[in-house]
């Protein structure tokens, strides 16, 4: 799939909850998929800066698809479903594609509605992130 496409089945699935709460409950139930990380990837170079929590994400290649993992700490239940939303639409992707990627899913999504401002900033940190690993991968792979 591509990007769009994960964003556009992101966007069905949230269509199906009318209330808020239903919304963030999924987000919740999302990061709880998510596998842990383990403790050797916990280190501050991979903390993103800007969170209100602890939140964890790593880059490596995976052949020539960029390939994304995280987590957060666990009183930080939203942040590691947000998380998880970045991941499952950018892992696995080019580097060029993840660099230049339009997120609009998380504004069909209400996603403003859903997190607190201080979170909003840290998801911004998320997404900022996760571009910078794509611009230096695709800069990596054309300097080879």
């Amino acid at each position: 799939m591509t990007i769009n496409e994960k964003q556009d089945e992101i966007i069905e699935e949230f269509e199906l909850f009318d209330d808020p709460l239903d919304k963030t409950q999924y987000i919740i139930d999302l990061g709880r998929k998510l596998p842990p990380l383990p403790e050797q990837y916990k280190q501050d170079d991979n903390l993103i800066r800007g969170c209100q929590s602890q939140v964890w994400l790593g880059a490596e290649m995976h052949g020539d698809k960029l390939h994304f993992y995280g987590d957060s700490e666990p009183t930080a239940q939203i942040s590691k479903g947000l998380i998880s939303l970045l991941i499952r639409v950018l892992s696995d992707e080019s580097p060029e594609e993840v660099a230049k990627a339009d997120l609009y899913f998380i504004n069909k999504v209400g996603m403003s509605n859903l997190v607190t401002s201080r979170r909003a900033g840290g998801l911004a940190s998320m997404i900022s992130q996760m571009k910078r690993y794509g611009a230096l991968y695709a800069g990596q792979q054309s300097n080879v």
